[in-house]
């Protein structure tokens, strides 16, 4: 089965490809109109019903990278798959920065993606499954068995699928989900959003842009 699952991946490789293709001119696009940057006043709230996202990093890092993003969102998948890499490699495990992903729903069918990464990160798989998801966006967003790929991208994240299905099957996270999308539009309306520092930067970034911003956080920190 883990092969097939592999296989079905390859082939959903297809897909991004062409999203590749059209990160790249939506990359570029931005470079050409400017970085849309403003002055982040206050950070977004962190409720104790809500969620506070997913970190990757270290602790005692001097800049932290918040990224609001929805994985039915085509700039937030063109984003990770161009910048992502060299995000993880370059700032993220040098010790520059840590990396939050905070969940941001806001497309009609981002519900259940995201509770679905939800419960790959209760088994400690939540990046693994959050990469195959936004690699993968074409592929489940156009199929009529959206519930059957996120299993396959499951398995294929390293997840255990009896606790994984029973936790899809509960709704485990739905109303925190729900509460943590709610507690985010009150300050954010686009996806997907960045906070370093005290800057925030909206639409997807290439990486220049954010190593920019993390190294005059990082020397504003000292």
């Amino acid at each position: 089965m883990a092969g097939r699952v592999n296989l079905r991946l390859f082939y959903g490789g297809l897909g991004v490809v062409a999203l590749i293709g059209a990160g790249a001119i939506w990359m570029a696009s931005s470079r050409a109109q400017g970085t849309q940057v403003q002055i982040l006043e206050a950070p977004v709230p962190v409720g104790t019903s809500t969620f506070p996202g997913f970190v990757i990093g270290s602790d005692s890092a001097p800049v932290e990278i918040v990224e609001y993003a929805d994985f039915e969102c085509p700039a937030c998948a063109a984003f990770t798959i161009l910048a992502g890499p060299d995000i993880k490699q370059r700032l993220v495990l040098t010790g520059l920065a840590r990396w939050r992903f905070r969940g941001y729903p806001l497309h009609q069918q981002s519900l259940l993606p995201h509770h679905a990464a939800r419960c790959a990160g209760e088994q400690g798989l939540f990046w693994e499954m959050h990469d195959l998801l936004m690699h993968y966006q074409t592929d489940w967003i156009t199929s009529r068995r959206q519930l059957g790929k996120f299993r396959e991208y499951a398995q294929a994240s390293g997840v255990k699928l009896d606790d994984y299905d029973e936790c899809m099957r509960e709704g485990r996270y739905a109303s925190q989900i729900l509460a943590t999308r709610d507690e985010i539009a009150g300050s954010v309306n686009a996806t997907p959003t960045f906070d370093i520092g005290d800057v925030r930067l909206v639409g997807a970034q290439p990486f220049d842009t954010i190593a920019k911003y993390v190294r005059l956080a990082a020397d504003t920190s000292r």
